[in-house]
């Protein structure tokens, strides 16, 4: 699919917000897709959280998705076609410079993959984007919630999710590590989060409830009551001015912790990444790969994997 053919950005994220409630919302409106962001549609998003973090007619944030799920990451495809296109003005568009006076390194230097990395563990790069907002934000999950998806829950505030929620990261399974890694292993635990990483299941709802990682857990017809119960709360309890220093205080915490540290390392891992070396039965998505299309790829692997510990819903089904 060509740029021309994707929606765009302002199509796939749309944000309102009513000055009575100050509840500010932004809605990831791609469902045929399940909601993967583009690369245009991330840079959106990160703007739209500094335009928010600055508008005094705005106290919480909550962010949801249109259709059956929240998302499953980012369009892999499109990451596939940027890195083959034949300049780098893609890599750069996302980096919000173009080809006129930049010249990207070379695909056989560090920076090539370095560059956009690190890029990422910046506010700009619409992935940790969440973690320096200074409202309040909660996040509303149902059915899937991977990948880039994901990463918002690690970094918002509240987290209210259906029932039937499924989280965690593809890139466990077909990669390795991923940008939130940190945050995830503070939220969750470490023994459970290990065991995230080293079988790349997804965890359920009522177990991420369990691992404090979910502030609440209602029925899919309940979740937006239960979000609005959440939202308006926390517009009616303290002024902006004092959530403005609750989350200073918390963003000192969660750096005391480590957590800016942790995304510069998940920065590194993924620079140096195409230096591991796979095993001879592991799933590699190469050039080959690719062709046949990587939901059949990824589809196929599952399918090695216990029903309950597959990442698709449908192949759960299967036996």
């Amino acid at each position: 699919m060509t740029d021309s053919a994707r929606p765009s950005a302002e199509e796939i994220i749309l944000y309102e917000k009513d000055p009575k409630t100050k509840i500010a919302t932004i809605t990831l409106n791609r469902p045929d897709h399940l909601n993967a962001p583009t690369a245009a549609s991330r840079l959106r998003y990160a703007d739209l959280l500094h335009r928010a973090n600055v508008d005094d007619d705005v106290k919480v944030l909550v962010i949801r998705g249109v259709g059956d799920h929240l998302g499953t990451g980012a369009d892999i495809t499109e990451v596939m076609e940027m890195n083959d296109a034949p300049t780098a003005g893609p890599r750069l568009s996302e980096l919000r410079l173009s080809e006129d006076d930049v010249r990207y390194p070379p695909k056989d230097s560090y920076r090539y993959g370095g560059t956009l990395g690190q890029y990422y563990a910046s506010p700009l790069g619409g992935c940790r984007s969440l973690q320096d907002f200074k409202k309040i934000s909660i996040l509303e999950v149902k059915g899937y919630c991977y990948g880039w998806h994901f990463y918002q829950a690690a970094d918002a505030d509240l987290v209210i999710s259906a029932d039937d929620a499924l989280f965690g990261h593809p890139a466990f399974r077909y990669i390795g590590w991923a940008p939130r890694m940190w945050t995830w292993v503070q939220m969750m635990g470490l023994r459970k989060f290990q065991e995230m990483v080293f079988t790349g299941r997804p965890f359920s709802a009522e177990e991420m409830y369990e691992c404090s990682f979910v502030n609440s857990v209602v029925p899919r017809d309940d979740l937006e009551t239960e979000v609005e119960k959440y939202a308006l709360a926390c517009a009616r309890n303290r002024p902006t001015d004092t959530v403005f220093m609750q989350k200073v205080f918390f963003e000192m915490y969660k750096q005391h912790q480590g957590e800016y540290m942790g995304s510069m390392l998940t920065g590194l891992f993924e620079s140096i990444g195409n230096i591991a070396r796979p095993d001879g039965d592991d799933l590699v998505l190469d050039e080959d790969v690719i062709a046949g299309g990587i939901p059949n790829a990824v589809r196929g692997n599952d399918d090695q994997f216990p029903p309950e510990w597959r990442l698709s819903r449908t192949g759960r089904n299967k036996k």
